[in-house]
């Protein structure tokens, strides 16, 4: 007790002596008003205060004493991430996209954490495609919990591309394009990150005067809440993609026609070339409409090349490096003839995707005339190269990006599939070699860039912490005390599941974690992985078994639900392919057999997603509709974001495979059915009528969803 007293009194020295070092702007409010927002008065017994940076770098502290309890922090987040850390270690207790574990503890529990210092200046969070694939007819309401999740995770810049296309149009407009030409560039609203990448233009638009006007009022609001938490968003910038318009009215620039994702030529872009004086014009309005809109900003995102190569000779090196060279520069001087004080932003992305175009003379071209601390490289996907690509790390391969701030960050799903996926270890790991690696670089920031949100949360738990961590995480006790904040307990049947979780689901990290059910036959292009081992299954009934003793907690509920609906989809996949066997052997009636016994689990697999907080395209179709201002409108909108998580366009097909109740009675299933028939070559044409037709939920869930858990492992494991 006497030495808790004399670190106490020795840290109020401190802060007395250095209060006249006062941040510019109130941080301790708006954490404040955020951890009103998770648990109500009870922020109201906490004392906040300011403590200065340690080497530029956020800094916190947390001390519970004699029920007192007191965040001292650099920045709002530090502060809220302070909490957070509290309240999963002393308080048991956990906030998450899937629910909540909260203790009503009073007084608060002691506890001292001095001196927590993140080793990253930035801790960046989401990725273009998020927009798409999660958020695209986000609300304000859900906007604000994610904001003040990423608080809570001490997140300090997320990507912020809502009404990038509002934006635009009115510097379409300046260039001497009408409405109807702007228009028609646009795709609709879940498709929309590819289009701001310049992968697809037109897909399923036009957007609305609606749609543009409420997104400029939601961009709003998300920007001041971003601000007011000191977080530094990044903005959209021009990436060089115009409407076929603006080509039509300009015949004599030589424009550059790309591809991407198998579609036709219609629906791709043009790129200007960099020598075009049109190039710096345009990004300079970019940036002033923006910043007109929105206020000045630092950071600007512009990705020319994701996932397309440049339409040159491959044999003429010095062309391309020239080319890249030039691109680089048009880039970086059309952002900042807007902003002076601008930082270019771009993804990494595409350095490792292609890698065999992005050798060490083509990145270093393309970066060669930018000064180097007016460009940030997010190295986004960390985790790709030893699942997927089976090559070094990027960062190592281009020797630190060659004296560019870089960021370390990681990918943890493609398409925001919910199946259990991701490499624990790696994510304990593998940025803290990077923090100690000589030829780092300019390495000042670490996060994640998950193309679709609300699945795998112990993951993105994982990660959160690994934005504050110098060191290699322990995973053994982690676990222990992520399982007492989300569950409340720890029994050693629920401390074997997560091994075995962690040894199966948690050590592999796929592109494609799909049932071959969710594709109808096998996908010879992007090839589906997922664990459905032994190990695996036997995970889920230790899991399973601590229900009892844990069953109060919603979120070991939530959970239950979720990992007995993998366990009864794994015993459909088991049916499924067989069926798929004696199809192809023209055995008709074992077919049948086979595939009414996939039906029956899928069935039931959906009726119990029904009453899962996530899993239900009942609240991504609410969502869709919801954004429309016309009947019309709904249906586009619905029919948009149905679209984007089934058919796609191109060869996108059942890229974002969602595991979700209403599409698994409603699409998947009748899609398989379709299939044994002699009708299967309609497929495609059912598909389209299904999208294009309004779907309302016919599921009824379990009225005992966790007995029902209990009962399908006990009914399926005969």
């Amino acid at each position: 007790m006497i030495h808790t007293i004399i670190k106490y009194l020795l840290i109020s020295a401190t802060l007395f002596f250095c209060s006249c070092h006062k941040p510019k702007t109130d941080i301790t409010t708006p954490a404040k008003q955020l951890i009103e927002r998770q648990i109500g008065e009870r922020a109201q017994s906490i004392h906040f205060e300011y403590i200065e940076p340690s080497d530029g770098k956020d800094i916190f502290e947390v001390i519970a004493s004699d029920g007192r309890l007191t965040l001292r922090g650099s920045s709002s987040v530090a502060i809220c991430y302070a909490f957070h850390t509290y309240m999963k270690e002393a308080c048991k207790s956990m906030k998450t996209w899937s629910g909540e574990h909260i203790t009503s503890v009073m007084p608060w529990p002691d506890y001292e954490l001095y001196e927590q210092v993140s080793p990253y200046e930035l801790r960046y969070f989401l990725n273009v495609c998020t927009f798409g694939y999660t958020t695209p007819y986000w609300d304000w309401e859900r906007w604000e919990k994610e904001i003040d999740r990423m608080a809570l995770y001490g997140v300090n810049m997320p990507l912020a591309t809502v009404a990038s296309e509002a934006i635009a149009e009115r510097v379409w407009l300046r260039m001497g394009l009408n409405k109807e030409e702007i228009r028609e560039f646009f795709t609709a609203p879940a498709h929309l990150p590819w289009h701001r990448m310049g992968n697809l233009n037109k897909w399923d638009g036009p957007l609305s005067d609606a749609w543009q006007q409420n997104q400029i009022a939601l961009q709003h609001q998300i920007l001041t809440r971003m601000r007011e938490l000191g977080m530094q968003p990044i903005a959209p910038a021009f990436a060089g993609f115009v409407p076929e318009g603006f080509v039509q009215k300009h015949p004599d620039t030589q424009f550059r026609h790309m591809r991407w994702g198998g579609f036709d030529e219609e629906y791709n872009a043009y790129v200007l070339p960099p020598d075009s004086p049109f190039f710096e014009e345009i990004g300079k309005l970019f940036v002033e409409e923006w910043e007109k809109e929105f206020g000045e900003n630092t950071y600007y995102l512009s990705d020319s090349f994701n996932e397309m190569e440049l339409p040159i000779d491959k044999e003429d090196k010095e062309a391309k490096y020239k080319l890249l060279a030039e691109y680089g520069e048009t880039i970086y001087k059309s952002i900042t003839a807007g902003n002076p004080d601008a930082v270019w932003v771009t993804q990494g992305w595409t350095f490792g995707y292609q890698h065999s175009f992005w050798d060490k003379e083509s990145l270093k071209a393309l970066l060669s005339n930018v000064p180097d601390d007016k460009m940030i490289i997010i190295d986004l996907g960390n985790d790709y190269p030893k699942w997927v690509w089976n090559t070094e790390q990027t960062w190592k391969v281009h020797d630190g990006f060659y004296g560019k701030k870089w960021i370390f960050s990681y990918v943890p799903n493609f398409g925001g599939k919910n199946t259990m996926t991701g490499d624990l270890d790696m994510y304990a790991s593998s940025s803290v070699k990077a923090l100690r690696a000589a030829n780092k670089g300019n390495l000042i920031g670490f996060g994640s860039a998950p193309e679709g949100l609300e699945s795998n949360e112990v993951v993105y738990e994982l990660l959160a912490d690994m934005g504050w961590s110098s060191d290699s995480i322990d995973l053994d006790d982690w676990m222990k005390i992520y399982c007492e904040a989300r569950y409340g307990g720890y029994p050693d049947a629920m401390e074997e599941a997560w091994k075995l979780f962690r040894k199966t689901a948690y050590s592999s990290l796929y592109s494609y974690p799909r049932f071959t059910w969710q594709t109808v036959i096998p996908d010879q292009r992007r090839i589906s992985k997922i664990d459905l081992s032994d190990d695996y299954l036997q995970a889920i009934r230790l899991y399973a078994s601590c229900a009892d003793e844990l069953k109060s907690s919603e979120l070991y509920r939530n959970d239950l639900i979720e990992f007995v609906s993998y366990y009864v989809a794994a015993k459909a996949e088991n049916f499924y392919k067989q069926a798929l066997k004696d199809d192809s052997e023209n055995r008709v009636l074992a077919a049948q057999r086979n595939l009414q016994q996939t039906v029956d689990l899928l069935m039931d697999v959906d009726r119990l997603l029904a009453s899962h907080p996530l899993y239900r395209l009942e609240e991504w179709v609410e969502l869709a509709r919801n954004s429309g201002t016309t009947l019309q409108e709904k249906d586009a909108y619905e029919a948009n974001a149905k679209r984007l998580i089934t058919s796609w366009g191109g060869i996108q097909e059942d890229y974002a495979a969602r595991f979700w109740s209403g599409l698994i009675k409603d699409y998947y299933i009748p899609r398989i059915q379709l299939y044994f028939t002699k009708d299967r070559n309609k497929i495609r044409e059912w598909e389209e009528q299904w999208i294009t037709s309004p779907w309302s939920n016919s599921t009824t869930p379990f009225d005992d969803p966790v007995e029902a858990a209990l009962s399908l492992i006990e009914k399926t494991n005969k």
